[in-house]
């Protein structure tokens, strides 16, 4: 059996996923890294998008949004504002959301704030990466 790494994805709500995974893939700032068992220590940005780990045969997907995650003594840990699997987005209400979003940010763009337009972007993030993961969860 190949040797694990823990995985701990935690949000202000609490504990989302606690297990002992064979790999993880994350989307960091500087773009999408990967991390096996016994992996150097390091400290990364996390940006909206897709965390993905798998369990033998087992692949699971998560919607992250922003964070930081620390790898440190066979341990990887996501602190995260906030993390969906795949299998529970509703698809339907991230459509909407998608749609409200790009309306904010055209009106945003018209009347040039730079605090609304940056809500507006990040809202767009979140619901675009919440339909792709939904999608990849299927």
């Amino acid at each position: 059996m190949a040797e694990r790494i823990q995985l701990e994805v935690v949000t202000p709500s609490g504990p989302v996923v606690s297990d002992t995974v064979d790999i993880v893939t994350a989307p960091g700032v500087d773009g999408e890294f990967g991390v096996l068992a016994n992996h150097a220590p390091f400290l990364s940005t996390i940006k909206i998008g897709a965390l993905t780990y798998k369990q033998g045969n087992t692949s699971e997907i998560l919607m992250v949004s922003g964070g930081f995650c620390e790898v440190s003594n066979n341990k990887i840990t996501f602190l995260v504002e906030a993390a969906e699997r795949g299998r529970d987005i509703d698809i339907e209400r991230a459509l909407r959301a998608k749609e409200r979003a790009e309306k904010r940010l055209a009106a945003a763009q018209r009347q040039e704030e730079n605090l609304s337009q940056a809500r507006a972007e990040a809202a767009l993030q979140r619901a675009i990466a919440r339909l792709k993961v939904s999608q990849a969860a299927k």
